[in-house]
Protein backbone atom coordinates (compact mmCIF):
# COMPACT_ATOMS: atom_id res chain seq x y z
CA UNK A 1 0.00 0.00 0.00
CA UNK A 2 1.27 3.48 -1.58
CA UNK A 3 0.06 5.03 2.16
CA UNK A 4 2.35 3.66 4.90
CA UNK A 5 2.94 4.74 8.39
CA UNK A 6 6.29 4.05 9.75
CA UNK A 7 6.41 3.33 13.56
CA UNK A 8 9.41 3.54 15.71
CA UNK A 9 8.60 1.83 18.66
CA UNK A 10 10.23 0.57 21.79
CA UNK A 11 9.02 -2.87 24.06
CA UNK A 12 10.82 -0.79 26.96
CA UNK A 13 8.76 2.59 26.31
CA UNK A 14 5.60 2.87 28.35
CA UNK A 15 4.35 5.78 25.88
CA UNK A 16 5.13 2.95 23.17
CA UNK A 17 2.78 0.72 25.31
CA UNK A 18 -0.39 3.54 25.28
CA UNK A 19 -0.18 4.01 21.59
CA UNK A 20 -0.26 0.68 20.14
CA UNK A 21 -4.28 0.11 20.91
CA UNK A 22 -4.50 3.40 18.72
CA UNK A 23 -2.26 1.97 16.22
CA UNK A 24 -4.69 -0.88 15.60
CA UNK A 25 -7.43 1.80 15.42
CA UNK A 26 -5.68 3.63 12.88
CA UNK A 27 -5.85 0.46 10.26
CA UNK A 28 -9.61 0.21 10.64
CA UNK A 29 -10.28 3.72 10.21
CA UNK A 30 -7.71 5.15 7.15
CA UNK A 31 -6.63 3.25 4.12
CA UNK A 32 -3.48 3.41 5.40
CA UNK A 33 -0.29 0.26 6.25
CA UNK A 34 1.06 0.77 9.41
CA UNK A 35 4.43 -1.08 9.81
CA UNK A 36 6.33 -2.04 13.05
CA UNK A 37 10.14 -0.65 12.77
CA UNK A 38 11.64 -1.74 16.51
CA UNK A 39 14.21 -0.08 17.97
CA UNK A 40 16.36 -0.24 21.11
CA UNK A 41 14.91 2.54 23.81
CA UNK A 42 17.08 5.85 24.20
CA UNK A 43 18.71 3.69 27.64
CA UNK A 44 20.73 2.02 25.21
CA UNK A 45 20.67 4.32 21.40
CA UNK A 46 21.61 7.69 23.54
CA UNK A 47 22.21 7.45 27.25
CA UNK A 48 22.59 10.56 28.13
CA UNK A 49 20.21 12.17 26.23
CA UNK A 50 17.62 11.42 29.41
CA UNK A 51 19.39 9.15 32.07
CA UNK A 52 21.59 11.31 34.41
CA UNK A 53 21.83 9.58 37.64
CA UNK A 54 22.48 12.88 39.13
CA UNK A 55 19.35 14.43 38.33
CA UNK A 56 16.42 12.05 37.87
CA UNK A 57 14.06 14.42 37.27
CA UNK A 58 13.06 13.04 33.71
CA UNK A 59 13.14 9.55 34.55
CA UNK A 60 10.62 10.47 37.59
CA UNK A 61 8.52 12.39 35.73
CA UNK A 62 8.18 10.28 32.59
CA UNK A 63 7.04 6.74 35.22
CA UNK A 64 4.64 9.68 36.87
CA UNK A 65 3.41 10.82 33.72
CA UNK A 66 3.16 7.10 32.17
CA UNK A 67 1.14 5.81 34.59
CA UNK A 68 -1.44 9.07 34.69
CA UNK A 69 -1.83 8.41 31.04
CA UNK A 70 -2.47 5.24 31.54
CA UNK A 71 -5.07 5.88 33.95
CA UNK A 72 -6.29 8.35 31.70
CA UNK A 73 -6.64 5.97 28.69
CA UNK A 74 -8.33 3.15 30.82
CA UNK A 75 -5.36 1.01 30.54
CA UNK A 76 -3.60 -0.91 32.98
CA UNK A 77 -0.03 -0.25 34.07
CA UNK A 78 2.68 -2.07 36.12
CA UNK A 79 6.41 -1.95 35.34
CA UNK A 80 7.53 -5.09 33.59
CA UNK A 81 8.84 -7.68 36.12
CA UNK A 82 11.73 -8.38 34.65
CA UNK A 83 12.47 -5.14 33.19
CA UNK A 84 12.79 -5.81 29.25
CA UNK A 85 16.38 -3.54 29.99
CA UNK A 86 18.83 -4.73 32.43
CA UNK A 87 19.85 -1.50 33.94
CA UNK A 88 20.88 -0.07 37.27
CA UNK A 89 17.84 2.55 38.63
CA UNK A 90 20.36 4.24 40.53
CA UNK A 91 23.32 4.91 38.69
CA UNK A 92 21.13 3.92 35.40
CA UNK A 93 24.25 2.22 33.99
CA UNK A 94 23.44 -0.86 31.81
CA UNK A 95 25.60 -3.70 30.77
CA UNK A 96 26.49 -4.79 27.54
CA UNK A 97 24.49 -8.04 27.58
CA UNK A 98 20.30 -7.42 27.02
CA UNK A 99 18.88 -10.56 26.56
CA UNK A 100 15.12 -9.80 27.03
CA UNK A 101 15.27 -5.85 24.88
CA UNK A 102 17.06 -7.54 21.97
CA UNK A 103 15.15 -11.12 21.99
CA UNK A 104 11.43 -8.41 21.87
CA UNK A 105 13.09 -6.29 19.47
CA UNK A 106 14.04 -9.12 16.99
CA UNK A 107 10.61 -10.44 17.54
CA UNK A 108 9.23 -7.09 16.44
CA UNK A 109 11.33 -7.23 13.24
CA UNK A 110 10.30 -10.81 12.37
CA UNK A 111 6.80 -9.90 13.21
CA UNK A 112 6.41 -7.19 10.99
CA UNK A 113 8.50 -9.78 8.03
CA UNK A 114 5.45 -11.36 8.40
CA UNK A 115 2.84 -8.92 8.40
CA UNK A 116 1.87 -8.87 12.12
CA UNK A 117 4.22 -6.49 13.58
CA UNK A 118 1.74 -3.80 15.23
CA UNK A 119 -0.55 -6.91 16.01
CA UNK A 120 2.44 -8.58 18.28
CA UNK A 121 3.62 -4.65 19.94
CA UNK A 122 -0.01 -4.82 20.77
CA UNK A 123 -0.21 -8.09 22.42
CA UNK A 124 3.31 -8.41 24.05
CA UNK A 125 2.91 -5.23 25.16
CA UNK A 126 -0.59 -6.01 26.89
CA UNK A 127 1.83 -8.85 28.57
CA UNK A 128 4.50 -6.44 29.41
CA UNK A 129 2.85 -3.68 30.76
CA UNK A 130 -0.36 -5.18 31.88
CA UNK A 131 1.00 -6.78 35.35
CA UNK A 132 2.28 -10.20 34.35
CA UNK A 133 5.27 -11.16 36.11
CA UNK A 134 8.06 -13.24 34.93
CA UNK A 135 6.36 -12.78 31.44
CA UNK A 136 10.22 -14.05 29.73
CA UNK A 137 8.98 -17.42 31.21
CA UNK A 138 6.68 -20.12 30.97
CA UNK A 139 4.18 -19.68 27.36
CA UNK A 140 3.66 -16.15 28.08
CA UNK A 141 5.26 -14.92 25.01
CA UNK A 142 4.03 -17.85 23.08
CA UNK A 143 0.54 -17.64 23.89
CA UNK A 144 1.24 -13.48 23.09
CA UNK A 145 2.39 -14.38 19.21
CA UNK A 146 -0.63 -16.99 18.91
CA UNK A 147 -2.67 -13.88 19.91
CA UNK A 148 -1.12 -12.33 16.81
CA UNK A 149 -1.30 -15.11 14.38
CA UNK A 150 2.28 -15.62 15.10
CA UNK A 151 3.84 -18.83 15.68
CA UNK A 152 6.87 -18.03 18.28
CA UNK A 153 9.73 -20.93 17.59
CA UNK A 154 8.97 -20.78 13.84
CA UNK A 155 9.85 -16.59 14.22
CA UNK A 156 12.74 -17.64 16.06
CA UNK A 157 14.13 -20.32 13.73
CA UNK A 158 13.68 -17.18 10.79
CA UNK A 159 16.99 -15.59 12.33
CA UNK A 160 19.24 -17.97 11.00
CA UNK A 161 17.89 -16.66 7.66
CA UNK A 162 18.98 -12.79 7.53
CA UNK A 163 20.77 -10.37 9.81
CA UNK A 164 17.93 -8.87 12.26
CA UNK A 165 19.98 -7.08 14.15
CA UNK A 166 21.38 -5.23 11.17
CA UNK A 167 17.11 -4.51 10.28
CA UNK A 168 17.19 -2.84 14.31
CA UNK A 169 20.35 -0.87 13.22
CA UNK A 170 18.36 0.23 9.95
CA UNK A 171 15.66 1.43 11.97
CA UNK A 172 17.94 3.82 13.95
CA UNK A 173 19.16 5.66 11.34
CA UNK A 174 15.59 5.65 9.76
CA UNK A 175 14.54 7.46 13.04
CA UNK A 176 17.10 9.84 12.85
CA UNK A 177 16.27 10.79 9.30
CA UNK A 178 12.73 11.31 10.26
CA UNK A 179 13.97 13.83 12.28
CA UNK A 180 13.20 12.59 15.39
CA UNK A 181 15.13 10.41 18.05
CA UNK A 182 12.20 9.16 20.50
CA UNK A 183 9.28 6.67 20.53
CA UNK A 184 6.60 5.93 19.90
CA UNK A 185 7.20 8.18 16.61
CA UNK A 186 4.74 8.00 13.57
CA UNK A 187 6.22 8.90 10.35
CA UNK A 188 3.87 9.57 7.61
CA UNK A 189 5.32 11.03 4.34
CA UNK A 190 8.32 12.12 5.76
CA UNK A 191 6.65 13.65 8.71
CA UNK A 192 7.12 12.47 12.26
CA UNK A 193 4.69 12.46 14.47
CA UNK A 194 6.27 11.77 17.92
CA UNK A 195 4.50 10.56 21.28
CA UNK A 196 1.40 8.83 22.47
CA UNK A 197 -0.45 12.23 22.83
CA UNK A 198 0.14 12.89 18.94
CA UNK A 199 -2.09 10.45 17.45
CA UNK A 200 -4.97 13.06 17.40
CA UNK A 201 -2.72 15.59 15.31
CA UNK A 202 -1.76 12.30 12.83
CA UNK A 203 -5.38 11.80 12.61
CA UNK A 204 -5.58 15.11 11.29
CA UNK A 205 -3.33 14.62 8.61
CA UNK A 206 -4.47 11.36 7.50
CA UNK A 207 -7.67 13.44 7.37
CA UNK A 208 -6.45 15.84 5.35
CA UNK A 209 -4.82 13.45 2.90
CA UNK A 210 -8.34 12.42 2.43
CA UNK A 211 -7.35 8.61 3.91
CA UNK A 212 -10.53 8.31 6.38
CA UNK A 213 -12.38 5.22 5.57
CA UNK A 214 -16.45 5.40 4.99
CA UNK A 215 -18.40 4.15 7.45
CA UNK A 216 -19.27 0.99 4.82
CA UNK A 217 -15.87 -0.11 4.42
Amino acid sequence: MANTIDVFWSFRSPYSYLVTPDLLRLREDYAVSVSLRPVLPIALRAKSAVFDAADKKRPRYIVMDSMRRAAFLGLPFVWPKPDPVVQDLETFEVPENQPYIWRLSMLGVEAERQGKGIDFAYHVAALLWGGTKNWDKGEHLELAAERAGLNLSKMENAFTHYDVKAEIEKSHKLLEQSGHWGVPTMVFKGEPFFGQDRIDTLHWRLDEAGLRRSPSK
